[in-house]
């Protein structure tokens, strides 16, 4: 009898208990939310908060505030304003364009063609990866600047007196920045492309139709989704671009947004009601920007070529015309790697920059590469900017991974979690180093002109990305295999540890990576937030061109930029081996 009782009382017993379970992990996920929430909004709003404050609100020396608009009418009384936003929609829509075709016609040769030497394309793209903007920007000022080869050759020739390429030009800034961007428009273009079902276009060529007709009529126009997303994306981060308009065009005198917001930060006393007023509707300008591109690429399954079906992507063969592709791949190769190398590794030889000459093969010296080896301080900024870049990355990674597996289980709350995650998005670098720079103003915590202020702004800036990599990897994670690891008595954390973060970790390092170089090469937070025991190595080159030491300089960012591509590749290698591809967005 006793045995029958406990045979009776043992299914009430096991409900019981999976109900108690049940309970816990709703307990344990709601803490988890409420934590992450936390922690979210304290990253992400009152930075922008303080930054709309300080843009409404004067402050008296005594420390009281009243509101105000008179920021905001400053800004609307000048004219200069006005002409820095025509610049700077004229600089990023050409820019957009420009990258776009160096991205895209390599792109469609790389996928589409059997054109040879292929693998210089991924080779560009690992160069670059590892190159800070400011170096990249820095060598290209040095090959059209007045002393660069091209100007000093040209005047000695003609007799003129001014050179043939105005470095410090509206062109020569869209120039340089559609070069910057186009190793990334080649990844995500090639991507698309390398997934393009070609039975569309066989149909067509068994109607008829030639490869131009074909190309114009079909692979443009099911890829223009694709390329006007790409468009419209290089356009808002060059409107947002610092470095260039630094380099480039604070000396040819063009005003940009970006200029205008760190020059208000540099008068004396710094100008912090300006900086929060130009940063607040650059902000508004960008969030508009990135809802039109949200809408356009909300309906691209309509465009979709890859179904169920299995398919080859088919070769375009070139015939003869396959070495004329092969020389634009060279072209773009010598572009943007070759010359920017061969530019600095010259300027790293002598003491001051000048074209060859058999004046300048006179006094090549090793100098600056003993100074760079031998300073305490580059080795500080090294120190620096791999804190920086490693801790910034970690948390990112951390944050957003536990982020996406809630918004992936579909938990309650979790879609606030990640529009918290995803709200940086719109949030310029330069702004959210006003930002930044203004709760800390206000909130003494003792991290001012620290690196890890400028830690707390890059993951700021980097938590999309993370989210990007994050809920890619758990999309492809069955929730399955969790409840299983619950079944077998296993506490949520427990299963989360055990088995979604292996399977997760190849995304997990995809992205670390990415924030990882991001966080390396940007100069548009830390030139911002650093102080002087705090620059990173991006401020530091900056600061060498500002004040004219190229070829030390060029010494530093060679030494710097080989060490990161040897990174890159390693990264690289690591990422294949786990089935994931290191690109950014």
């Amino acid at each position: 009898m006793t045995s029958d009782n406990n045979v009776l009382r043992t299914p009430m017993q096991g409900t019981s208990s999976w109900a108690r379970r049940g309970s816990g992990v709703l307990n344990v996920r709601m803490l988890l939310i409420a934590a992450l929430g936390l922690a979210l909004a304290a990253l992400v709003l009152p930075p922008i908060a303080f930054l709309v404050q300080g843009s409404l609100y004067e402050h008296a020396l005594d420390g009281s505030a009243t509101f105000s608009l008179s920021a905001y009418s400053e800004l609307l009384s000048e004219g200069g304003v006005l002409r820095s936003f025509a610049n700077s929609f004229l600089f990023a829509i050409s820019s957009a364009v420009v990258a776009v075709i160096f991205g895209g016609v390599v792109a469609w040769i790389n996928e589409r063609t059997n054109a040879p030497f292929k693998p210089l394309a991924y080779i560009t793209t690992f160069t670059s990866l590892g190159t800070p903007y400011i170096l990249y920007i820095s060598a290209w000022v040095m090959l059209i600047g007045r002393s660069s080869p091209i100007n000093v050759y040209y005047m000695q020739l003609t007799g003129a007196t001014t050179p043939l390429i105005n470095a410090y030009s509206m062109a020569s800034m869209i120039f340089i920045e559609g070069l910057l961007w186009s190793p990334m428009v080649f990844l995500l273009l090639s991507a698309t492309l390398r997934n393009f079902n070609p039975e569309l276009e066989e149909a067509a060529k068994m109607c008829g139709a030639d490869g131009m007709k074909i190309f114009r009529r079909i692979t443009l126009k099911l890829s223009m989704p694709a390329v006007m997303a790409l468009i419209m994306l290089v356009f808002i981060r060059s409107l947002e671009a610092f470095e260039v308009p630094a380099v480039v065009g604070t000396p040819g005198g063009i005003r940009m947004l970006t200029t205008d917001i760190y020059e208000t930060l540099q008068e004396i006393p710094p100008d912090l009601g300006s900086a929060s007023a130009l940063s607040a509707c650059l902000l508004l300008v960008v969030a508009l920007l990135l809802y039109f591109y949200g809408r356009m690429t909300r309906n691209a399954e309509q465009f979709a070529t890859v179904t169920g079906k299995n398919f080859k992507p088919n070769t375009i063969d070139l015939g003869r015309w396959r070495w004329l592709a092969g020389a634009v791949l060279i072209g773009n190769f010598m572009i943007l790697s070759v010359l920017p190398a061969a530019v600095l590794a010259w300027a790293s030889f002598l003491p001051f920059y000048q074209a060859p000459s058999p004046a300048a093969f006179a006094v090549i010296t090793l100098k600056n590469y003993i100074n760079v080896l031998h300073s305490s301080h580059y080795v500080q900024l090294i120190a620096n900017t791999l804190v920086i870049a490693s801790v910034s990355a970690t948390a990112v990674m951390l944050l957003t991974s536990f982020v996406a597996w809630l918004r992936a289980r579909r938990a309650s709350g979790s879609a606030l979690l990640d529009s918290l995650a995803t709200m940086p998005l719109a949030f310029p670098g330069i702004i959210v180093g006003v930002a930044v720079m203004q709760l800390f103003l206000s909130v003494q915590v003792g991290i001012y002109g620290t690196i890890w202020i400028i830690v707390w702004a890059f993951v700021i800036s980097a938590l999309p990305y993370g989210i990007r990599y994050s809920y890619a990897g758990m999309l492809q994670l069955h929730k399955e295999l969790e409840e299983a690891a619950v079944m077998s008595g296993a506490r949520p954390f427990v299963g989360f540890r055990r088995i979604v973060l292996p399977l997760l970790s190849p995304s997990l390092f995809a992205g670390w990576v990415f924030i990882f170089l991001l966080a390396a090469r940007v100069l548009s937070l830390p030139v911002l937030l650093s102080g002087p025991s705090s620059q990173t190595m991006a401020v530091a080159m900056f600061d060498l061109m500002s004040n004219g030491q190229t070829p030390e300089l060029a010494a530093l960012g060679l030494l710097w930029s080989l060490s990161m591509t040897a990174l890159v590749v390693v990264f690289h290698l690591i990422a294949r081996s786990k089935g994931v591809r290191i690109q950014g967005n």
